[in-house]
This record gives C-alpha cells, sequence and structure tokens, in this order.
C-alpha cells in the first residue's frame, strides 16, 4: 500500500512483469524479462489480484498499475474496468511505449505517471531502445488532450543527464503544456547497469538553481529525493 504513487489517495500498486525497455538505472530489474524465473504456483494470478482487491473494498481509495511496462499487457483494458467495477480509481505508471495501448485505457484511467526518461536525442542512449519517442510524444498528446490527471515525471542519472539537458527537456514539457512535473535521482540501488550503482552527484547549489528554475515552469513541481 502507499500513499505517494496515486496524489492525495491511499492506494496500492499491481506491478505487472515484463518492459521492453533497458535502462541501466533500473531498480525493477526483476520486473523486466517477460517471463519471470518463477514456478507458476509462485505467481500471482489475476484472480488472485480480484481477491486481494475484494477483501479491501472500502479501504483502499485507488489502484496504481505499474511495473514492468504495463501497457505490453494485452488485458490491460480489461484489467481497468473489472478494477474501476469494484469502486476504486485507477492509476498507471507508464513509459508511454505504445501511444495505441494507451489510448484503449485512458478514457478509464482516472491518473496516470508518464515516464519521459530524456531529451529526444538521449532517448535511445537512457532507454536502450530506438526510435521510442515519437511513441512517447503521442502519449503525452493523448494525455494533455483528453484533459484527465497526469504527472510527468524523469529519473535523472548525472551519467545520462546534464543539467542544460533537464531543464531543456522542463522546457519543453511546459511549453507543451504540462503543468505537474516530478524529478527524481538515481539513488544507486541495485541498478541494472552495475556502473550506476554509484551514482554521480551535482553541486548543491547548482542542483538548488535548477529546482529553482524547474519550479517557475510549472504548477505543480516535485524534486524527489
Amino acid at each position: 500500500m502507499t500513499t505517494i504513487d496515486f496524489p492525495d489517495h491511499l492506494a496500492c500498486v499491481i506491478y505487472t512483469q515484463g518492459c521492453p525497455l533497458r535502462c541501466g538505472y533500473c531498480q525493477n530489474t526483476e520486473l523486466i524479462p517477460l517471463v519471470p524465473g518463477l514456478s507458476v504456483d509462485a505467481r500471482w494470478t489475476w484472480t488472485d489480484v480480484v481477491e486481494f482487491l475484494r477483501a479491501r473494498q472500502g479501504l483502499l481509495e485507488a489502484v496504481v498499475i505499474s511495473g514492468g511496462e504495463p501497457l505490453i499487457q494485452p488485458y490491460l483494458p480489461r484489467m481497468v474496468k473489472q478494477v474501476k467495477a469494484m469502486g476504486f480509481k485507477v492509476g498507471l505508471h507508464t513509459a508511454g511505449i505504445s501511444a495505441a495501448a494507451l489510448s484503449r485505457v485512458i478514457d478509464d484511467l482516472d491518473w496516470v505517471g508518464l515516464d519521459i526518461k530524456a531529451p529526444e536525442e538521449d532517448y535511445a542512449r537512457v532507454t536502450g531502445r530506438r526510435n521510442l519517442w515519437p511513441q512517447v510524444e503521442q502519449c503525452l498528446q493523448l494525455l494533455l488532450q483528453g484533459g484527465g490527471a497526469f504527472e510527468c515525471r524523469t529519473t535523472v542519472d548525472w551519467h545520462y543527464h546534464t543539467v542544460p539537458k533537464l531543464r531543456s527537456l522542463a522546457q519543453y514539457l511546459s511549453q507543451q503544456g504540462v503543468t505537474h512535473y516530478a524529478v527524481q535521482q538515481n539513488h544507486g540501488t541495485g541498478c541494472l547497469d552495475p556502473k550506476l550503482c554509484q551514482p554521480l552527484l551535482q553541486p548543491v547549489d547548482i542542483i538548488a538553481q535548477l529546482q529553482h528554475q524547474l519550479d517557475s515552469m510549472f504548477t505543480c513541481f516535485t524534486w524527489r529525493t
């Protein structure tokens, strides 16, 4: 259960298995393989999840579907509708890998956290996948046009990112109409790329100046430590 994964709501998070990205700072590496290395008996089935939620109706306010990458789940639309029918609000954490998949669930979502990994020119280097930016951009436009609640957020690792490029990315998002933005730094715990387990640091005054600049661009800006 969590109070931070769906803003202002007591929620639980469902972690789905499988992710096509290979972000070096990923700290949920066990969720990357599409088929986990577990026996069938050790896995939660969707029936298990539904039973868990039924036991918490009236206690939890929301359910967040995360991962891994939920948009690769073929039954995501059914999952979202079933959770909604049980009386929960539904949030989604996604890296925006498929605008088509997002379009199939967006009308039933109450909140979305969209990971924007880097500026366009650095996307392949950060995610380990080429040609992803157009999908991310389309997902962002779907959220902007849909008018629902959402947040963009960027995990920063100073091996990959620079202060000017993070500032430029924030300016782009602000210009597009994003009002809620969050930045969180990689702390080096269990990273997919072992080299990133020793994170680089920026001077305190540089970070303070950057925080001030980004705060001025958005209605709601959060620097998560």
